[in-house]
């Protein structure tokens, strides 16, 4: 065995002394700055008071019961993930990831979606059929855009089906899931981008330019959204190395976008139907454009070259749902919120994980919950709608002084009655200010017992709204609430 440590020798009381000094100063001075930034959150983080919280619980309420109605499970994995298992998943986005110092362990990142950890959760399960959703936080060292909604800390709301099915099924369905929440939600206009990784692999192809540029030729092809034609070009040649013509080749394919119609003109395209990857993938792309036409969604959808998201993992349909306007005549400046959900076919993406490469096919779609919740927030304010942040029903209260047991014993049986209730945590609270209380917070109902309602056996209750008061027998008071509260 090991030899005791030897023992602390005590510090002579000088230098205590002077340690005590300098840690008063320090502390002063420490607490300035944790004072200073303790008045904002982190950049790209925020706090959400209780009227934001319910918003937020309301959205994630109808979100979640559209994945529920599609007959999915949810599941949950942790914030944290290993840094090997994150990085060279997300293309350029891996520059994002949030990686923690190494603690003399493992080596660990904040989770950057939550597609890859389903991946990871399928592969380390054996699992090779499955639909899910997860709604949790995921972190991106991204600059922050708040008035867009663009958080570095943000909840993601994600749907999945993992499994070998007839193709373009379990695609369509998700894209009547995105069409089926932005209606329910009631956003405004809105445009479900959708286009196929193989047919811009072909259109890449037949264009010259070399499988190593492919990714990369994609992130900027993504960016035709937001820049024009030109600048793309220019980022292409200048930054991406490819020739010009090469560049004005994919020009002539990246800038179109249509319905089935397009489709069958690519299909007749005398370069692209020579590609083998084009080909199938417009093959699909038809396919899917049926199935839509039976969900009848397709008037909400565009075939659209340009999308082209710059994820290492898509390996199929790839598509992304927009906000065209924002549906609000009160607002001068509407909120720019651009994408508001998106996903992909990601077939390779489990084998990645799996010790002997087995594959799961898989699909989904994220819905982009922050920015959906920047416009709700900005209409609620607008209207003036005053968001109830309790959901008590019942105030009891007392009229005069020494009733505080009269109080307890009366909301302890409405407790215990699953009836949501609250009183005034004073022993002899003004009846005005409980009453006030009430129409402060939107409680709709006061039980009001005195020591004439004590005599009677009665509690008196009170209609905040209409003010209207009721003797009820207290036998039947709880019976009497439920009726009062039902829809």
């Amino acid at each position: 065995t090991s030899p005791p440590p030897p023992a602390l020798t005590p510090l002579p009381d000088a230098m205590l002394r002077v340690r005590a000094t300098r840690e008063r100063k320090l502390s002063h001075g420490d607490a300035l700055a944790v004072k200073q930034a303790l008045s904002v959150p982190g950049q790209g983080t925020r706090d959400h008071s209780p009227a934001h919280v319910v918003l937020r619980d309301r959205l994630l309420a109808a979100v979640v019961a559209c994945f529920k109605r599609h007959g999915a499970a949810a599941i949950d994995t942790p914030v944290l993930e290993l840094r090997e298992m994150l990085i060279g998943r997300y293309g350029e986005g891996a520059k994002l990831i949030y990686e923690l110092q190494d603690q003399g362990g493992e080596l660990l990142a904040l989770r950057y979606d939550l597609t890859v950890p389903f991946a990871r959760y399928l592969a380390m399960n054996k699992i090779t059929n499955m639909k899910r959703y997860h709604v949790a936080k995921v972190y991106r060292r991204d600059n922050p855009a708040t008035t867009r909604g663009r958080y570095r800390e943000f909840y993601q709301c994600d749907f999945d089906i993992a499994g070998q099915f007839d193709p373009m099924i379990p695609d369509a369905e998700c894209l009547k899931i995105v069409h089926e929440i932005l209606s329910d939600l009631q956003l405004g206009d809105f445009l479900i981008r959708v286009s196929h990784r193989q047919i811009l692999n072909g259109v890449f192809a037949v264009c010259g330019i070399p499988e190593s540029k492919f990714i990369t030729t994609c992130s900027t092809v993504d960016k035709l959204d937001k820049m024009p034609w030109e600048e793309v070009r220019s980022e292409m040649v200048g930054e991406k190395g490819l020739s010009p013509e090469a560049a004005d080749r994919i020009g002539e394919y990246v800038q179109l976008h249509g319905g089935l119609d397009l489709i069958e003109r690519l299909l007749q395209d005398p370069k692209l139907s020579q590609n083998k990857l084009a080909k199938e993938g417009l093959g699909d792309m038809k396919l899917l454009f049926e199935y839509l036409t039976l969900f009848g969604i397709t008037e909400k959808v565009s075939f659209d070259l340009s999308l082209a998201r710059g994820l290492d993992y898509y390996t199929g349909v790839i598509y992304e749902a927009v906000l065209l306007q924002q549906e609000n005549d009160h607002v001068d400046e509407p909120v720019s919120v651009g994408s508001v959900a998106g996903g992909g076919r990601y077939d390779g993406l489990v084998g990645m994980f799996d010790p002997k490469g087995r594959k799961v096919p898989c699909v989904g779609v994220s819905i982009g919950i922050e920015r959906i919740f920047s416009i709700l927030e900005q209409r609620v304010a607008v209207s003036g709608e005053k968001v109830r942040t309790t959901e008590t029903q019942v105030l009891v209260a007392t009229p005069h002084k020494h009733l505080i047991t009269a109080r307890l014993k009366l909301i302890s049986e409405l407790w215990d009655a699953g009836i949501k209730a609250e009183m005034m945590y004073k022993k002899d609270p003004k009846l005005l200010k409980q009453l006030q209380y009430c129409e402060d917070t939107g409680i709709p109902l006061a039980a009001i017992v005195g020591e004439q309602e004590l005599t009677d056996g009665v509690v008196k209750l009170r209609d905040v709204a209409t003010r209207e008061e009721v003797d009820i027998p207290r036998e039947k008071l709880v019976d009497e609430i439920r009726r009062r509260l039902e829809p």
